[in-house]
């Protein structure tokens, strides 16, 4: 079903009246040539640095540009926000920056590095509250707190003004670009910088096709408009924590209905690969929803000469969390397996598997057995990392043909959540 779109609650004149707010505060992030991604897509793939704003995420142009334009009672009332990590630091900011008190509430599952840095940008003027395991449980304490204490709520993107301020990107890469890219791709969470994108480009390149990539895990979007306005998903995956929303705005919504951008999402486990390429390869750290975009980027039907601007959101990531992407992006990629084996308990057994079942490429990397004397076999959990995804389907036949039973965990089985 899709609803009639509503009205534009955003303009490209209140992009440029951001942008003017903007301007004495923050500088034009760097228009990347990436080598890499236009080998892999041909044409030209450039890369848009918001991973390098003062906050390390674009999050902090739609904060500031709300915060700018309260009135002087509102202002010492102080303001209000939920967040997951990014929006709280672009608040953090602001707040110190034009003497504001805040309030930040945070989920449970936001990382700490994301927590000590709104500490850090907000000093004496942002108090942090940790509240829940999801951006909508954050959100609702957040809302508690502006109707008992007064504070004005600063939306992660359910605002005009938040909205306007996240379309000052698509401004700027208009300017750093000659001509209009032919494709924007964009990263989507709760819709703020979607929609900013599309009421810029509306009125001032209309022709970009732009695409919003959603993680599998949270695909809010997709469903909004699916059902024709805003709805809550029944399950949530958390792991892309900035673009982790459980229902889009009403604001973004209204922006993205009925304006022709295509939605795709992608799996978390592909975002982990391409955060280790944009490490390992370009130099570059992003979390989960700074890799999104260039994510999906060789996934969509793009023509071989076509120029694409990729938006890298942030660069917020917590190195602790390194080895959970590392393990992600194996299994995804299939280098990565678990099996449960029930070993005969008697000397020897371990020595026929290695020697009988293991390729010369393969390598375990996880074995739990515990020995039970009343019984004749045990089961042992054996993580096995492959030289190559091609080398699976040898094993899965030497396993076959061995002595003890043993049963691969598929990906999608609930056994799957104690690994990863």
């Amino acid at each position: 079903m899709t609803a009639t779109p509503a009205p534009h609650p955003v303009t490209a004149q209140d992009v440029d009246e951001a942008a003017g707010r903007l301007r004495t505060v923050i500088g034009p992030t760097p228009l990347q040539l990436n080598p890499r991604l236009s080998d892999r897509l041909g044409g030209q793939v450039w890369v848009k640095r918001e991973d390098l704003q003062p906050v390390r995420s674009y999050k902090i142009r739609g904060a500031y540009n709300l915060i700018a334009q309260l009135g002087d009672a509102d202002r010492a009332a102080g303001v209000v926000c939920a967040s997951a990590g990014n929006h709280a630091q672009g608040v953090a900011f602001a707040c110190q920056r034009l003497g504001v008190r805040g309030r930040v509430y945070l989920p449970g599952t936001t990382p700490r590095q994301k927590r000590d840095r709104v500490a850090r940008l907000g000093g004496d003027a942002v108090e942090v509250r940790v509240v829940g395991n999801t951006y909508d449980e954050a959100a609702a304490a957040a809302r508690e707190h502006a109707g008992t204490a007064g504070a004005t709520q600063v939306p992660a993107f359910d605002d005009p003004r938040t909205v306007a301020g996240q379309g000052t990107i698509a401004r700027e890469i208009l300017s750093q670009l000659a001509d209009p890219p032919d494709v924007l791709v964009v990263p989507v969470g709760g819709g703020g910088l979607l929609a900013g994108a599309l009421t810029y480009f509306r009125e001032h390149a209309p022709d970009v096709r732009v695409i919003g990539v959603e993680p599998a895990g949270a695909a809010s979007m997709a469903a909004a408009l699916a059902a024709g306005e805003p709805v809550e998903l029944e399950k949530l995956d958390p792991f892309v924590d900035g673009a982790a929303v459980r229902k889009v705005g009403r604001a973004t919504f209204d922006v993205v209905n009925g304006s022709g951008a295509e939605i795709v999402s992608v799996p978390e486990g592909r975002i982990c690969v391409e955060m280790l390429a944009l490490y390992q390869s370009d130099g570059i750290i992003a979390e989960p929803a700074g890799a999104l975009s260039p994510a999906a980027a060789d996934a969509l039907d793009i023509p071989r000469d076509a120029t694409t601007v990729c938006l890298l959101s942030g660069g917020n990531n917590d190195v602790s969390r390194y080895a959970d992407i590392v393990e992600r992006a194996l299994v995804h990629e299939g280098r990565k397996h678990y099996f449960l084996v029930e070993f005969p308990q008697e000397p020897g057994a371990l020595r026929r598997f290695l020697d009988d079942v293991l390729g010369p490429d393969d390598d375990i990397t996880l074995f739990e057995y515990v020995k039970r004397s009343n019984r004749e076999t045990g089961p042992a959990l054996v993580g096995v990392e492959l030289g190559s995804p091609d080398d699976l389907p040898a094993l899965l036949k030497r396993m076959h043909e061995a002595p003890p039973h043993i049963e691969p965990i598929p990906p999608d089985s609930p056994l799957f959540g104690f690994l990863l």
